[in-house]
């Protein structure tokens, strides 16, 4: 009889502590990233796995892709998308929650190593017969988006597409096609060409900021996320002085630029 209830107990014990190690191991959050932030959001999800003894799963593509890949799932904890028009779009489909500001990134003129043929820091640059222009997609990634968005203010936006010898449809195809020698000069995200694979290869023309305007980068919480106060804890860490040492240490400009 005491060998049944000592039975009893120890499998109720065993059962809980195996019940309450599947739920730490369910503790999973996923981040909708989009791509020219993975490099610092990777680094803080390191930081925080570490610190809460949870697991940060990333998904990475163009900021669209991504919102509708969340939206058709109803999985996932955060969205992440390249510039702020993305969540004003989506706003009122219910998705978006809480939110903050973790930083600012900035459209540029991207060229080889040394500038090797000359470009001045003027939009009207990307006309130049001799020079191959690569853009980004306007319907794929928020770099296409904003890149419409600042030839757009300089009426060059159908110019442009005509000149452009390749339509990317994110950040890292660009700079990878520029790397290969595929183009001369680029539309992108600054910060990519900060990048430890980048830097040896490319440089930056910097935009007068009348044209290319910083834009908001917001760390955005999914309505749906089964981990709401780990999400909201992992927004607050990127936005704190130590997660923004990390987005400037990857070239953004920090959540106190403006």
């Amino acid at each position: 009889m005491m060998l049944k209830k000592w039975l009893s107990r120890w499998l109720s014990v065993a059962l809980l502590f195996s019940i309450g190690a599947a739920q730490a191991q369910e503790k999973e959050l996923l981040i909708y990233c989009g791509i020219t932030m993975v490099r610092p959001i990777t680094e803080l999800a390191r930081q925080f796995e570490q610190a809460e003894k949870i697991r940060v799963t990333i998904s990475q593509g163009g900021s669209e892709d991504l919102y509708q890949s969340a939206k058709r799932s109803r999985l996932g904890d955060i969205y992440f998308p390249g510039e702020p028009s993305y969540r004003a779009r989506h706003l009122a489909e219910g998705l978006l929650g809480y939110h903050k500001l973790v930083g600012y990134n900035q459209v540029a003129i991207i060229v080889p190593k040394g500038n090797p043929k000359p470009v001045k820091p003027d939009i009207q640059e990307l006309l130049r017969k001799d020079l191959v222009f690569i853009l980004g997609n306007a319907e794929s990634g928020s770099i296409g988006q904003e890149g419409k968005r600042v030839l757009d203010r300089a009426n060059l936006y159908p110019k442009a597409v005509a000149k452009a010898a390749v339509m990317m449809p994110d950040s890292r195809a660009i700079n990878l096609s520029l790397r290969r020698g595929e183009g001369d000069v680029a539309l992108n995200w600054r910060a990519t060409a900060f990048f430890p694979d980048n830097a040896p290869h490319l440089d930056v023309v910097d935009l007068d900021t009348k044209i290319a305007e910083p834009q908001a980068l917001l760390l955005i919480q999914l309505s749906f996320s089964k981990h709401p106060l780990l999400a909201q804890k992992f927004i607050d860490f990127a936005a704190s002085p130590e997660g923004q040492a990390v987005f400037r240490k990857y070239g953004f400009l920090d959540n106190r630029t403006r």
